[in-house]
């Protein structure tokens, strides 16, 4: 008998199952891979997604297997720098390989006990008024408590669930890679600087990225190949630009789907299980990461015995409006990429607007998840955002919330979080650098509650972290 079983051992899979061990829950992860994905595509860590990861002490490790570059051009690709006044203390973009990536995570979730097992495809499974029970491929029955689908785009556990995943169907086929040139970097922008149907960049030492049209090349059942892309830059190019040496190469289409629910009774979806968009900006990985940490602790209380009535409801009413607002920045996006008059010519006003720091800034933040805030209900705009790592007595704030608990902040040294010590840490301190008295924080870094007043904080605990003991 497990508290949860989770089905996909990807980055979000993988984060879930780490966030859960932090609280003692019992978890199994299976993945019907007999290994992780062995091809080297580099994906981009978000600001946010950086914060989480230096919350629960990962970052340092991550970094060494990355490189940093500064958080511009990435909303359609449109070339200008990264804005002044961004509100983190990890305000870069961070590129690593998406095997490594997941390995530390897996090896993180390892190690703080969760149980692995690959090369297990998930048959069925059936849910009762006490949990569920996952039938495997090869006739094993499994029982958990709770089920969750971080198992991707074609998602087993969301079909089977029977949940909706309306959308647009993909119109297009795109190919991406990272490949050496045999061309100078003077060439290169001479030529793509004028045909915004596809681009190369330097993605690292001689390395450049590349994404151009997949229209008339090899079947898209098919792994794309460097002759693919060869021809496509001939085409619409009229130069291949000497492409060879491929890091890795993909195809992806433009579909775009959002599940209608997150959960249904005992079962809930995570990552592309749940939304799915093409991957302008980078947000996929990032968006899922930062699902499993905002329904991590929320499945952990409902586990352990102490969560409100309601909270694991706030996970689809808070994530499923960001998934909704990422699928619109994405549609809008791709339509800056076309090559319609129309859409250049909004292409051409955008790129100017983004000459104004506040724009651009607007536009960075809301690839990078650092524009939300989740309704709290009335209060400072602070309420329901995301604190940014602030120095403390201690050190750096993020370094408190290691273990995935809630904190009290205060500095009037006046407040207790007394009967709820076992969830919620305590440190006075002074909150000069934020002009409030006191703030609660939940164990994903949003705001939960500002003020000074006991009884009110008492209200506020009560609502995030169940009754007190």
């Amino acid at each position: 008998m497990f508290d949860v079983i989770i089905v996909g051992c990807g980055p979000t899979g993988a984060m879930l199952a780490a966030e859960l061990r932090l609280h003692d829950v019992r978890v199994l992860v299976l993945d019907k891979e007999t290994e992780p994905l062995s091809f080297v595509r580099i994906v981009s860590l978000h600001m946010r997604s950086l914060e989480l990861m230096a919350m629960r002490g990962l970052l340092d490790r991550i970094l060494k297997h990355g490189r940093q570059r500064p958080v511009g051009g990435i909303f359609a690709a449109i070339n200008k720098p990264a804005p002044h006044g961004l509100d983190s203390a990890h305000a870069y973009l961070l590129g690593i390989p998406q095997p490594v990536i997941v390995q530390l995570l897996e090896e993180h979730a390892i190690a703080l006990g969760a149980q692995v097992r690959r090369g297990i495809p998930v048959a069925s499974f059936e849910q009762d008024d006490e949990g569920v029970t996952v039938e495997l491929a090869d006739g094993e029955r499994l029982r958990s408590r709770y089920l969750v689908g971080c198992d991707g785009a074609r998602s087993i556990v969301r079909k089977m669930l029977g949940v909706g995943f309306p959308g647009e169907p993909s119109r297009t086929e795109t190919l991406m890679g990272e490949m050496e040139v045999g061309v100078s970097q003077e060439e290169i922008a001479e030529v793509s600087g004028v045909d915004r149907r596809f681009w190369l960049r330097p993605a690292g030492v001689g390395i450049y990225s590349v994404v151009i049209p997949a229209a008339g090349v090899s079947d898209r059942a098919e792994p794309p190949t460097i002759e693919d892309f060869q021809q496509q830059l001939r085409t619409i190019a009229g130069t291949d630009f000497g492409v060879h040496s491929p890091r890795w190469l993909s195809r992806f289409g433009d579909a775009t789907r959002l599940a209608d629910r997150y959960r249904v009774g005992r079962v809930l979806l995570a990552g592309d299980a749940a939304h799915i968009h093409p991957p302008a900006g980078g947000q996929g990985l990032n968006l899922g990461v930062q699902d499993a940490v905002n329904l991590g602790w929320k499945l952990a209380a409902q586990v352990r015995g102490w969560a409100p009535e309601t909270l694991l409801d706030t996970y689809h009413a808070e994530r499923h409006p960001v998934a909704a607002a990422v699928l619109d920045n994405t549609r809008a996006q791709m339509e800056l990429s076309s090559t319609e008059p129309g859409a250049q010519a909004l292409r051409r006003l955008l790129t100017e607007l983004m000459d104004f720091n506040e724009v651009n800034r607007y536009l960075i933040e809301k690839i990078t998840a650092m524009d939300i805030r989740y309704d709290f209900g009335v209060g400072s705009d602070l309420l329901g955002r995301r604190l940014r790592d602030l120095d403390v007595r201690q050190g750096r704030l993020y370094d408190l919330l290691h273990r995935g608990r809630g904190l009290l902040l205060d500095s009037t040294e006046r407040l207790t979080v007394s009967g709820w010590s076992d969830r919620v840490d305590y440190l006075a301190d002074s909150l000069a650098a934020l002009d409030v008295t006191a703030v609660l924080m939940r164990p994903d870094g949003h705001v939960a509650w500002i003020g000074d007043d006991q009884q009110d904080l008492d209200d506020h605990l009560g609502r995030w972290f169940g009754q007190r003991r």
